[in-house]
């Protein structure tokens, strides 16, 4: 599929299908995720494959966000690696390079004639908890993958954008 309409064709799937996606299938995803930009390559991004009855079970527990689909990413960062800009403190990249990796996976996915949904509403918090999640390390999203239920189709508000001129300012 022809990147434009790869994106053309993504949308936030939020019902799917119950089976977890096949190890091969998601391990081809992934790794073209690690083919991701991060801020000076330092890679502090980390996924966690939710699966199983159990965790998604507790996954439920803390956020509707699942949508039924029997594979959850759950991206972080590890904060003792993000990069740290020098000249401002606070200014970071860990959210940014999460971002990135899981953009690149969210696509590849669809290539892959699979679809996803990025989701934040959740308690960072407890999701690190049950989860074990060391503490040197921040969620940041967690995205469903897998195959979209029949009855799944985009928000209204998918086709809803802002006229370009908004949005982009020449300086």
């Amino acid at each position: 599929m022809e990147f434009k309409e790869l994106v053309k064709e993504r949308y936030s799937v939020r019902k799917f299908k119950p089976e977890a996606v096949e190890k091969e299938t998601l391990d081809k995803i992934l790794a073209l995720g690690n083919l991701a930009p991060t801020a000076k390559n330092i890679q502090p991004h980390r996924i966690y494959v939710i699966q199983g009855e159990e965790n998604l079970a507790a996954l439920a527990k803390l956020t509707h966000c699942g949508y039924g689909a029997g594979t959850v990413l759950l991206f972080t960062y590890n904060t003792d690696e993000e990069w740290n800009n020098p000249l401002e403190d606070g200014i970071s990249s860990g959210i940014e390079d999460v971002s990135i990796v899981a953009t690149h996976i969210m696509l590849a996915a669809k290539d892959f004639g699979l679809d996803t949904c990025w989701c934040n509403y959740f308690k960072n918090s407890e999701i690190e908890k049950v989860f074990g999640i060391p503490e040197n390390e921040k969620s940041v999203l967690l995205m469903p993958i897998g195959y979209a239920d029949e009855s799944a189709s985009p928000s209204p508000m998918h086709e809803a954008k802002k006229d370009i001129s908004e949005i982009v300012k020449y300086i």
